[in-house]
């Protein structure tokens, strides 16, 4: 699955980098609001050279209801700012024996969601405003929890709520999402939580999407090769029956990478 993927994103035609070589410094965030700059330098931001891409592999499990049996997961993910654009692989086998491999992308402002079982044939390709808006706060998502700096720029506006929480914007092609990031005592973050994407209620999978807060609330963090990394966290959907999560995974022993070009 993995040398799939990395051929899939050398062929994305996404720039190679290098990024900005500068250390990010205390004046480059000095007009940030004080909770936003707590969570920076928990993440190790200040210091060292802004991030420009990376690359994760993750496993765990993922189920497509809250009445249905959870099942073994696996998944790769490639991000850059250099373009912001986010790739993600994740396979999946139902009833032990059917792989079904799953594309979740947003590249040069588009998102798309390509479902293909054993990927030879597709089960579905879907596209649309939702998943334009999906895919991109999600790469906000993966940005908050793992490599800051790939929103820290122009495209990104951050405001106060409280001691413990700031909202958070970004904007790409002319679309802007928004979350709110919930932070501990140490401003490491605890939960991130957005009405920016959209679900197809599992009770009745023949509707159309709908805007529901999402969150990804983190059990804990750890350090990775000088670098603050959750340990494990999950996704969950609020809907009006009550909250569901549907994947919780971790990060795949050595599978962590920056500032890495597309399919390196």
């Amino acid at each position: 699955m993995r040398a799939r993927f990395s051929r899939e994103v050398a062929a994305a035609g996404l720039p190679s980098g290098p990024g900005p070589a500068e250390p990010v410094t205390e004046a480059d965030i000095s007009s940030l609001p004080e909770p936003v700059r707590r969570y920076l330098r928990f993440m190790g931001v200040v210091g060292r050279p802004r991030d420009w891409s990376f690359r994760a592999g993750v496993t765990g499990r993922f189920r497509l209801g809250p009445d249905q049996a959870w099942k073994a997961m696996e998944a790769w993910q490639y991000n850059t700012r250099l373009e912001i654009a986010r790739i993600f692989h994740i396979r999946i086998c139902f009833l032990g024996l059917v792989p079904v491999l799953a594309r979740d992308t947003y590249l040069r402002g588009e998102g798309r969601m390509l479902v293909r079982p054993l990927d030879l044939f597709t089960a579905e390709d879907a596209r649309g405003a939702e998943l334009d808006i999906g895919e991109l706060v999600t790469y906000l998502n993966d940005a908050i929890l793992l490599a800051p700096s790939l929103v820290l720029g122009s495209e990104s506006s951050w405001s106060a709520v409280d001691d413990r929480s700031f909202d958070v914007a970004l904007t790409d092609r002319g679309r802007t999402v928004t979350a709110r990031v919930f932070l501990d005592e140490r401003g490491a973050p605890r939960d991130f939580s957005t009405t920016d994407r959209f679900c197809q209620d599992p009770h009745d999978p023949k509707r159309p999407f709908v805007r529901t807060r999402w969150t990804t609330p983190i059990d804990g963090w750890q350090e990775l090769n000088g670098r603050p990394v959750p340990t494990s966290g999950r996704a969950v959907w609020h809907l009006p029956q009550g909250d569901f999560a549907y994947v919780e995974m971790r990060f795949s022993e050595g599978s962590l990478a920056f500032n890495v070009p597309p399919g390196g």
